[in-house]
């Protein structure tokens, strides 16, 4: 089969792959290259870096709504279209340039979590399960009919980072495995239930901030949804610092103090108040600090028992720095 492939961030890197092993892959659309880092120098996306790798021909075009655009994707004279996290909604004439039209692989089971972050809001609501939606693409976002749905598990510490991992070796499989039967028409897709569907928004750098007022559980699944980005950050009273938590577990118990005491930090261990319960905190970086651990952090005195976290912390003390 000839093929294009859409695609921009590390995700979609194991689709590329996949598909460039069972099709010929006539041109690989991404996002431009955008400024990074600290000197903002340009940073060449994922997928262009790898197709690059395997000899494809790469285009980055500015707007996707454009004349000149729909007459190179036609011009493939492509069977299909794989889309995965390429980050724009395509128009008609993008859709309807190959042949059977474009496919998407959703990090999510559809409808649940339609748009730009399934992973992480997944993670925040306490999910169990997930997984590669494939599905035939429409004009809306994430709302055409799906061929089919791999399921893949969360575990209960598993942070966004690590399920974007096991999300995109599933899809390289599903490329593998349904790519082909779709094009010969022996999957059909099936209409979504709209009326079930829930939307994950993009994610801003102020979702990070920890509500402590929710319960452990909650508090837990919000750190590792926001890891790595925009990572789960709070404020420390006295001083009103940032402090970025990395990693947090579980507890069990009563709170025993209100939400964002620290009423443990002892040994090498620290524990928070939550609304309901506990989380024990892992890993932690305090603002212009190297990342520490529990015991690093305590002998620091970076944490302290009786400390305040959180937004209790920033009304006390002013505004965080």
């Amino acid at each position: 089969m000839r093929a294009l492939f859409f695609g921009t961030p590390e995700i979609a890197v194991p689709a590329l792959e996949a598909l460039h092993r069972i099709a010929e892959v006539s041109l690989v659309v991404c996002q431009p290259d955008r400024p990074a880092g600290r000197g903002l120098a340009p940073k060449v996306p994922a997928v262009k870096a790898r197709a690059l790798e395997l000899g494809l021909e790469v285009a980055q075009p500015a707007k996707v709504r454009t004349p000149e655009l729909a007459a190179q994707l036609a011009a493939q004279r492509a069977d299909v279209a794989v889309v995965m996290a390429y980050g724009r909604i395509l128009p008609k004439a993008v859709l309807e340039a190959p042949r059977l039209g474009c496919v998407n692989l959703h990090a999510s089971i559809l409808p649940k979590y339609r748009g730009a972050a399934p992973i992480t809001w997944a993670i925040v609501d306490g999910e169990a399960v997930t997984g590669v939606s494939l599905m035939s693409m429409d004009e809306g976002m994430d709302t055409g009919p799906v061929f089919a749905i791999r399921e893949v598990a969360i575990g209960q510490d598993t942070t966004a980072g690590e399920l974007s991992a096991l999300l995109a070796a599933c899809a390289a499989g599903v490329v593998s495995e349904l790519l082909p039967k779709v094009v010969s028409g022996e999957l059909t897709a099936v209409p979504q239930d709209h009326a079930k569907a829930t939307h994950a928004r993009m994610l801003e750098k102020a979702d990070g901030a920890i509500d402590w007022a929710k319960p452990a559980r909650r508090v837990h699944d919000h750190v590792r949804g926001m890891t790595p980005w925009p990572g789960a950050f709070t404020t420390v009273s006295p001083g009103t610092k940032t402090l970025k938590i990395l990693e947090t577990r579980r507890m069990s118990g009563d709170a025993g103090a209100p939400p964002g005491t620290v009423v443990v930090a002892h040994r090498g261990r620290i524990e928070v108040a939550c609304g309901e319960g506990r989380v024990e905190v892992v890993r932690a970086q305090l603002e212009g600090k190297k990342a520490l651990g529990a015991a690093e952090l305590v002998g620091g005195r970076a944490l302290a028992q009786g400390m305040v976290l959180g937004e209790r912390a920033a009304e006390s003390d002013g505004p965080p720095a």
